[in-house]
């Protein structure tokens, strides 16, 4: 015996018309189909399911226990169907993202705010790490997209272009740079420069090197903490610290950020959203999508992705 969902719809149509004609209509069947198939459904089951009367249609006993038992079935069969299709879609599941930068303003900030809003039923989940463990994290697909500051040499695989922040230093508010309107990067050679050992700490330490060309050791005091941390302990004179401008949508007491300039103007580091091409999370796809209408790639690069 094979009971069809189709024969459940239809019982439960005739039950809340309580007229086959009506029921039909609802059903855009004829109404001889709808009572051929009700009368068969009746037969594979062996119960009496209605009572056919001149005032129509109404269940037996019997058959309203077999009416009630229908419901939940095809109830639960809608609701399976739309997790499925939603899932397929990639509007619903869960999406690993690595980070290494703040998320108190910027473009990061504004990007996982729209895609909640796009995506409600999708679970999003933050990883965050410097930029070679979250590689590592994508190679090893334990997430599946990473924003990370560009040219990062061990990638392979697909990435885009997304957006730039500008480098900032983060000044105890009493310190004589911060009655600077910018900060010149020769200005920082002597000064304490916290280095933080997570997020984009190795990627100002090479930046620094670059942009500070002098024989002597910089003050480097390193403390493996995170950001919040570091901020209070610029705050407390401890030091200074360099930043991207994700996170001055933070106030932390004594503390005041400046602009760090070079010859042609403010800093900036580039990010790129890095992911896997072979990465099969429905919920991945429309995020990228998402990423591309909002920051198209204008340099005129080869498109990596």
């Amino acid at each position: 015996m094979t009971v069809e969902l189709r024969d459940l719809r239809w019982a439960l149509a005739a039950s809340q018309h309580r007229s086959l004609r009506q029921a039909a209509e609802a059903l855009n069947i004829r109404q001889s189909t709808l009572s051929r198939g009700l009368r068969n459904l009746e037969h594979k089951l062996g119960a009496t399911l209605f009572e056919r009367t001149n005032g129509g249609t109404r269940p037996t006993v019997e058959g309203q226990e077999f009416l009630d038992a229908a419901r939940r079935i095809v109830d639960e069969t809608v609701t399976i169907a739309s997790h499925l299709r939603t899932r397929s879609h990639g509007e619903s599941g869960r999406l690993t993202i690595g980070v290494h930068t703040s998320l108190s303003a910027g473009n990061l900030r504004a990007t996982l705010i729209d895609h909640r809003y796009r995506f409600p039923n999708v679970n999003t989940h933050l990883v965050d790490g410097s930029s070679e463990h979250l590689i590592s994290d994508l190679a090893n697909s334990t997430i599946d997209v990473a924003f990370v500051i560009e040219n990062n040499p061990k990638w392979k695989d697909r990435s885009l272009l997304v957006w730039s922040e500008r480098v900032i230093v983060a000044l105890p508010e009493n310190h004589p740079l911060a009655a600077r309107d910018a900060v010149a990067w020769g200005e920082l050679r002597h000064e304490a420069l916290l280095l933080p050992q997570r997020g984009p700490g190795p990627e100002f330490l090479k930046l620094l090197v670059s942009k500070v060309h002098d024989a002597d050791p910089w003050r480097l005091p390193r403390h493996d903490v995170g950001l919040d941390r570091s901020l209070t302990l610029v705050g407390a004179g401890w030091g200074i610290l360099l930043v991207l401008e994700g996170a001055t949508g933070a106030v932390y007491p004594g503390v005041t950020y400046r602009e760090v300039h070079d010859a042609e103007g403010p800093t900036r580091l580039n990010f790129r959203a890095y992911w896997r091409q072979a990465n099969s999370n429905p919920s991945l796809r429309p995020f990228l999508d998402m990423l591309r209408d909002r920051y198209p790639d204008i340099t005129g690069a080869p498109a990596t992705d």
